[in-house]
């Protein structure tokens, strides 16, 4: 009689690849910081780091559950407590908002995770983004801060940013004023340019309060998918496909029926009522249909050269006189991409490049 031979053992599973390469991820997460700061008179969160933080704890809580490390979730759930905690001074009802708004958002994305585990990021996004306004709708029909109250206080916040601005300004221009005489002298349009300055802050700050649902809306989608980034590239369980490059960005065609009901809302004039949520889900959804653009003309292009193009638009766009051809390129360029984005719906551009021989 021959002796069994040794069982053959079962290969330990490999951990899930690490995603790699830091550089325009970190860009990426530096523009995310920096630009709401720079343009708050129009985006809602001007400190998106309160967005992003939570979101990273929820992908880390997940993956600890996937069998991830739980230092790394212990590490990010301690950062996100730790800025939204209260501190001695008392909140300002904005901030209360934002606060629970992130961590409505940050739960909503740490649920949808857990149990779709096969659905791709902008689709578990989606899910979540969709939860907390439900949520946030019925926390404000059921609790002490009502719609009007939110609104109030947002247009408030606003106020208040458009008045530091003006502000810092004013106070440029006090503390230099000997300076300020001989250049306004020199150039008899700029004695007119802090008036103007605070009435086209106004009337940003009006259209940012109009379109908040919408642009939160997209911060609290592109805070998402920065943090889903970030974190595959420190944890080592993973929740899902890694985030794609640009040029390959595309989403569910259906979409295309809320730009559909958004114009309809806005032109017809028996809908005036619901004007507001018109023109919200009209900048959402062309904001989405815009990006998608952008892939499409990322894919025809040379790699990278998308990238180095809108760098040159973003410094063109702090140049005094070239500023306005830049402002014109960038408005042709988002209406092309909107367009593009949205022939992509039926034509398939990328999928017609492919098959083309």
């Amino acid at each position: 009689m021959t002796e069994p031979g040794p069982a053959a053992s079962t290969p330990a599973p490999t951990p899930a690849p690490i995603e790699r390469g830091w550089g325009k991820l970190l860009i990426a997460v530096v523009a995310f910081l920096i630009i709401p700061a720079q343009l708050g008179a129009l985006l809602p969160i001007d400190q998106a780091m309160v967005l992003l933080v939570p979101a990273i704890a929820a992908c880390a809580l997940v993956g600890w559950w996937a069998g991830g490390r739980p230092f790394l979730a212990i590490a990010w759930v301690a950062i996100a407590t730790l800025m939204t905690v209260q501190t001695g001074s008392p909140p300002s009802p904005f901030y209360n908002l934002v606060r629970g708004w992130s961590l409505l958002l940050a739960g909503s994305f740490g649920l949808v995770c857990l149990f779709t585990t096969t659905r791709p990021l902008f689709t578990r996004a989606l899910l979540a983004l969709g939860i907390t306004l439900v949520l946030a709708t019925v926390m404000s029909l059921l609790g002490p801060v009502t719609l009007s109250q939110a609104t109030k206080t947002v247009a408030g916040e606003f106020a208040r940013r458009d008045a530091e601005v003006m502000a810092a300004v004013n106070g440029v221009i006090q503390s230099h004023p000997k300076e300020w005489a001989d250049l306004s002298a020199k150039i008899p349009r700029l004695a007119t340019l802090p008036a103007e300055a605070e009435k086209e802050l106004t009337a940003l700050s009006k259209a940012g309060v109009v379109v908040f649902p919408a642009l939160l809306a997209l911060q609290s989608l592109a805070a998402l998918a920065l943090a889903w980034a970030v974190y595959h590239r420190l944890g080592r369980a993973r929740l899902g496909a890694p985030l794609r490059p640009l040029r390959e960005f595309r989403f569910n065609d259906q979409l295309v029926w809320g730009l559909i009901v958004g114009l309809t809302i806005v032109l017809l004039p028996t809908l005036s009522s619901l004007r507001g949520v018109g023109k919200n889900l009209l900048v959402f959804f062309g904001a989405l249909y815009a990006v998608r653009g952008f892939g499409v003309l990322s894919w025809f292009m040379a790699p990278g050269s998308l990238g180095i193009t809108l760098t040159i638009g973003f410094i063109m766009l702090c140049a005094p006189v070239v500023n306005v051809f830049a402002i014109l390129a960038f408005t042709m360029l988002g209406v092309a991409s909107l367009a593009l984005g949205l022939g992509d719906t039926w034509a398939d551009w990328r999928s017609r490049a492919r098959s083309t021989p």
